[in-house]
């Protein structure tokens, strides 16, 4: 057991990873890393399956499958990522059930395409999660504005979500109140109000936004902020009189979780995002790269504390530096859910591709 990403556990931090292949699930790898290297759960999104199916012929046996049985590329998608997830989902099962169901999840996303129609989503949602037929199983819908809805009705309806696409403190308050939303509702009808959530805040793609355009003062500094920003908003959240109901009755927390933390700029710590935020009942998800790093050579250090430590005087100097926080942050959100509809048409435009000239050669 590597004793670093144990601290880490021992700290209340869970580590995820941000991956997924069918090599890591066939190769023994991911099993290891559950193992050896404390990983307690798992979340994946389209580009991921993208570069694992571009490279490499371990799908081709399950596209010329499908390709035989008609599948249009959404389906085939859905079909494959259910078979890797559910495999992924079984090798947490353990952590899951000693956790009370708190820990040992992996993700599944609906297709982007339907963000700005609530009932697609919640309706494709519901349909995954039935498919799937794991407990430990997260539905991933976009925390954009026009996902909200989304997210409470999925919350009322008893599916688990992973709030995605969050970039700032007013973004992941305005995910977790969807959430709690969905709860209240559930406690209103008589409903079992543990519905498991997470909401991803992700993070690096801050300081690669500003990059060269602020003082080398505040060179790489601006993500940590916001995340230890959102940490203090989190805590608040967690101590208020709404969440202290739910709790009450049965609810558990949505926890915090800090995503895109593998560090971009090749001049900075590669563990900069796992070390700069340690914080208990959060998670941590981490690209492969970072977390065989964060086991080689990371540390663990102090905790963030609940008030957010220097993170306001750090986001005032940005302010004052001309950078417009919430406009960045809304410019982030709109980026990344364009990016993703490009990842998803990629991935998609990908397995029709490759279906075809699987059929070709057949």
């Amino acid at each position: 057991m590597n004793t670093v990403t144990l601290e880490l556990n021992r700290a209340g931090q869970s580590l995820w990873l941000d991956n997924i292949t069918r090599e890591l699930l066939t190769s023994g790898t991911l099993n290891r890393y559950i193992e050896d290297l404390s990983v307690t759960g798992l979340t994946s999104n389209p580009t991921i399956f993208d570069q694992a199916m571009k490279h490499g012929g371990a799908y081709d046996e399950d596209l010329r499958r499908l390709a035989t049985e008609g599948l249009a590329a959404e389906e085939a998608f859905f079909e494959i990522a259910l078979q890797d997830l559910t495999r992924a989902a079984d090798l947490f099962r353990p952590v899951h059930e000693r956790t009370d169901r708190f820990d040992g999840w992996v993700s599944l996303e609906v297709s982007p395409h339907l963000a700005r129609d609530a009932r697609s989503t919640l309706a494709q949602a519901r349909q995954l999660h039935e498919r799937a037929a794991r407990p430990n199983l997260f539905i991933k819908i976009p925390g954009t504005r026009e996902g909200l809805p989304a997210i409470e009705e999925a919350i009322f309806a008893g599916v688990s979500v992973n709030v995605t696409l969050l970039f700032s403190p007013e973004q992941y308050i305005a995910a977790a109140e969807a959430w709690l939303r969905g709860i209240e509702r559930r406690i209103e009808a008589g409903l079992n109000p543990n519905v498991a959530s997470v909401a991803s805040l992700f993070l690096s793609r801050w300081d690669v936004a500003i990059a060269g355009k602020v003082p080398a003062a505040l060179v790489n500094r601006l993500g940590l902020a916001i995340g230890r920003s959102a940490y203090k908003a989190y805590c608040d959240l967690l101590t208020s009189s709404r969440w202290l109901r739910a709790m009450n009755a049965g609810a558990r927390p949505q926890r915090l979780l800090f995503a895109s933390t593998g560090t971009k700029d090749p001049k900075a710590s590669d563990v900069l995002y796992v070390e700069g935020l340690v914080a208990p009942l959060t998670i941590n998800t981490m690209p492969e790269n970072t977390l065989k790093a964060f086991a080689d050579h990371g540390g663990v250090g102090r905790a963030i504390d609940p008030d957010g430590g220097d993170s306001d005087a750090v986001l005032a100097e940005f302010s004052k530096a001309g950078v417009d926080l919430p406009a960045l942050a809304a410019r982030l959100q709109e980026e990344g859910a364009a990016a993703f509809v490009k990842s998803w048409d990629e991935l998609l435009g990908g397995i029709g591709a490759k279906t075809a000239a699987l059929r070709k050669s057949a």
